[in-house]
């Protein structure tokens, strides 16, 4: 007899894709088809299993992909063919999110499921804002409203003259839309007209806006912000207190756009540091690492590992796809036991750290010249040296290093290849001029991004961004691709490349404020 399916009716909380629970990651990555609405966002959706079945059914206003009564049956129809079944729905699923019906339907059905809670809009959103729905002193109870009922219903589910002297914080989802109607009925129903209001749009997410005043002109506000759905309106007396407890938007980098030209396995570090700042990462990777086809002068050399002096990593890369050649191999570690290992700054050195091995030199300058410097006190006449790189990276350091009398290999792992697979309008949207800063990590993510954008476009982009370089080398290429290099980082690592940018944006403050 075949197996019934199983549904999760799931919260995929409020926007932010570090507030989903760790019972829904568990539960998306083991799914076999996820029926998911419109305010679940992309990076949420990633976590979904690559081999599961994702079926869109978001509902907008006056434009519903299916209506509810087709998303019930298709939860009972995926269900009948023995799947298990997430309905991923934006907050919380029980909060105005017809969670109950689902369940209902499906019970009635004979179907088991689960339900997952989220963190829900109406206290993580004003949160988020620095409003919160409870304070001693200003609110002692809140109340959760439908903002979707609409003006000119024959009865109103909403009790709106004891709402409006009963509960001192007022949460309405989903009612942007209906804002001059939901002002009209509090004010009729008693709420004194200057009680303070505020609009949070696209709540706990980079894109955050927040419209704040009070009844009698809140409608007004919002027109001219030009502030759209989804929004949460809050109204009551902790409305204020966002002018001392804002802390989402007071971040340095807020608002930012950054274009991360990275590839996509190494882009993350550079990716969650600019969110935790405020930014926005436009992920545009220019460059993709394609492995070496023949690996055959690498295998040569791990037959001869136990007679290398030195290894010489220059890259993350390097170091992942050596070792995973050494362990397809079959090789083991051991093998390293005669050589000294060189790294050519911290990053790399980590991932050496992160096999149990100590690195025996770090250059102080992260570069090839560093390394050549670093090791001039190391390195003796005759050594044999192994060096794993990527094809095309420049013949500074093994000049150098056959100079110094080195015995050296040199194995070629990798390329970093151009990466034509990008979301479809991402360049129209950067040629448009819709970035701050774009940030170059190597001498490739330079030329690929000028394949990929066009040279003649050039000019006009670099005029609208600021690019933000590694270190010089990057810098060199950038300017002799055309680009004005604004930022070059002191330490050329992400972490300096961050803090550059974070010193750039306090200088033009600092300007900012004298020009006023």
């Amino acid at each position: 007899m075949k197996q019934k399916g199983y549904v999760y009716l799931m919260g995929a909380g409020p926007g932010d894709p570090g507030l989903l629970t760790l019972r829904a990651q568990e539960i998306l990555q083991q799914a076999e088809v996820v029926i998911y609405d419109r305010l679940v966002g992309d990076e949420i959706l990633s976590q979904i299993h690559p081999q599961a079945e994702k079926i869109y059914v978001g509902k907008a206003s006056r434009n519903h992909a299916l209506q509810q009564e087709e998303i019930n049956a298709l939860l009972v129809e995926k269900a009948a063919q023995g799947k298990q079944v997430v309905r991923l729905k934006g907050g919380d699923p029980f909060v105005f999110g017809r969670g109950g019906e689902e369940a209902l339907y499906l019970q009635q059905h004979g179907y088991a499921f689960e339900i997952v809670p989220g963190i829900s809009s109406a206290v993580a959103v004003p949160a988020y804002a620095g409003i919160p729905v409870t304070h001693r002193g200003a609110s002692s109870s809140f109340a959760v409203i439908t903002g979707h009922e609409k003006p000119g219903k024959p009865q109103s589910s909403i009790r709106w003259d004891q709402l409006a002297t009963a509960v001192d914080t007022l949460v309405f989802l989903m009612g942007v839309e209906n804002l001059p109607f939901i002002v009209e009925q509090l004010i009729n129903a008693g709420l004194d007209a200057d009680t303070p209001t505020a609009l949070i749009a696209a709540g706990t997410t980079n894109r955050q806006q927040v419209v704040s005043g009070c009844l009698s002109n809140i409608v007004d506000r919002v027109r001219e912000e030009e502030l759209h759905p989804p929004a949460v309106i809050v109204v009551g007396n902790t409305v204020p207190l966002r002018e001392q407890l804002q802390w989402f938007e007071n971040r340095p980098l807020w608002g930012k756009r950054i274009i991360v030209t990275r590839a996509r396995q190494q882009a993350s570090v550079l990716l969650n540091r600019i969110k935790e700042l405020g930014g926005q990462p436009i992920e545009l990777p220019s460059i993709r690492i394609k492995p070496e086809e023949n690996l055959e002068a690498l295998y040569q050399a791990f037959v001869h590992l136990d007679s290398y002096q030195w290894i010489m990593f220059t890259s993350v890369n390097a170091v992942e796809l050596f070792f995973a050649e050494l362990r397809r191999k079959g090789k083991d570690v051991r093998s390293l036991h005669q050589a000294k290992l060189c790294a050519i700054g911290p990053a790399t050195c980590q991932r050496l750290e992160e096999r149990g091995f100590i690195v025996d030199v770090v250059p102080e300058e992260y570069r090839a010249e560093g390394l050549i410097k670093a090791m001039q006190g190391h390195l003796k006449a005759g050594e044999r040296v192994l060096l794993p790189r990527a094809r095309g990276a420049r013949q500074v350091l093994p000049m150098a290093l056959r100079e110094m009398g080195a015995e050296l290999d040199e194995v070629v792992l990798y390329e970093a290849v151009l990466e034509t697979r990008l979301p479809s309008g991402l360049l129209e949207e950067v040629l448009q001029g819709q970035a701050d800063y774009i940030t170059f990590t190597s001498s490739s993510t330079v030329k690929n991004f000028v394949a990929l954008l066009g040279k003649e476009h050039i000019p006009q982009f670099d005029q609208d961004v600021s690019v933000a370089c590694i270190g010089p080398i990057t810098a060199e290429t950038a300017r002799q691709y055309g680009f004005t290099v604004d930022i070059i980082a002191q330490e050329y690592t992400i972490s300096g490349l961050i803090e550059a940018i974070l010193e750039h944006e306090k200088e033009k403050n600092k300007i900012g404020e004298e020009n006023k």
